[in-house]
């Protein structure tokens, strides 16, 4: 009776073929970490600028730029208020600026506030 076994070039098809997966899979646990981790670092938004708009009610047009100081750092502001009708409705314009780690992220919000106390006339001037 003749020895049964594998041959070599066997075994080394079955040794590459399960290393290919091992690898397959750390890569796919490695991408999954790195989505998690993104995700526990939560992005900056408009709800953090709002709270200085609602602390009075008067508004005056014109812009204003920041940064989130060491809570995001790199990451900027922008808002801009204009007059959108006569009665005191203004249109507040925010933007905010993130450079990433890949490529700098960008979102803009528009938010509308009725300021009936803000003295204003459509084009800026005071009235």
């Amino acid at each position: 009776m003749k020895n049964r076994g594998f041959t070599l070039l066997e075994v080394l098809a079955a040794v590459g073929i399960f290393f290919m997966c091992i690898f397959a899979i750390l890569e796919l646990t490695a991408s999954s970490l790195r989505a998690a981790r993104s995700l526990s670092r939560p992005s900056p938004d408009i709800g953090m600028l709002l709270p200085d708009l609602m602390l009075t009610n008067r508004l005056e047009e014109g812009s204003a730029s920041g940064d989130f100081g060491d809570a995001y750092p790199g990451a900027r502001w922008q808002r801009e208020i204009v007059l959108a009708s006569s009665n005191g409705l203004f249109l507040v314009d925010f933007t905010i600026l993130e450079h990433g780690k890949r490529h700098p992220l960008m979102s803009k919000s528009s938010l509308l506030l009725w300021r009936p106390d803000s003295v204003a006339t459509v084009g800026g001037g005071r009235r």
